[in-house]
């Protein structure tokens, strides 16, 4: 990301309307979520939490859910790319990304990043197309095992009634 700031920093401005300053602290940002989800990851060995019972100890392990579907709005749509696929990477799940309609190329270039980076295909998926589609298939395929979404409480609320059933 912050080899190619200035560039992805150009795109978002041309994309969204950012003013370029703005634009590039957004990448600038991006790049540090990346950074701290891949320290994060450092970190996943298990946790002893302290148990009601002497002579039993509880051991927390963390382990991959699989897919996780992730949906992210127009307004920040570097940044909320980072805050997304940065913990699904570090945790070891694969993404499917649909960025918001009015901004799918910023999503598409993190897509491009990722391979250039040698993430293997697959890992990351960015989609793009009709939200009410793809927002459907990620709420209702057995495969995704988690769902984010960063946007509108009206889009929340059926995202969350269709990932219910």
């Amino acid at each position: 990301l912050l080899d190619n700031q200035d560039a992805l920093a150009e795109l978002l401005t041309l994309e969204q309307g950012k003013s370029l300053t703005e634009a590039k602290g957004e990448i600038g940002m991006s790049a540090a979520y990346i950074l701290w989800y891949a320290e994060e990851a450092r970190r996943t060995y298990g946790d002893v939490v302290p148990s009601p019972w002497a002579d039993r100890r509880i051991l927390v392990t963390k382990e991959p859910l699989g897919v996780i579907g992730a949906i992210t709005p127009w307004n920040f749509p570097s940044s909320m790319l980072a805050r997304k696929i940065g913990p699904a990477l570090a945790s070891g799940c694969t993404a499917v990304v649909k960025p918001a309609t009015q901004t799918p190329y910023s999503g598409l270039v993190w897509g491009a990043l990722c391979e250039e980076v040698g993430i293997p295909k697959g890992v990351v998926n960015i989609l793009t197309g009709s939200a009410s589609e793809i927002g459907g298939e990620i709420t209702s395929n057995p495969l995704v095992r988690k769902i984010t979404f960063t946007g509108s409480t009206e889009i929340g609320k059926i995202l969350i009634k269709q990932a219910a059933d």
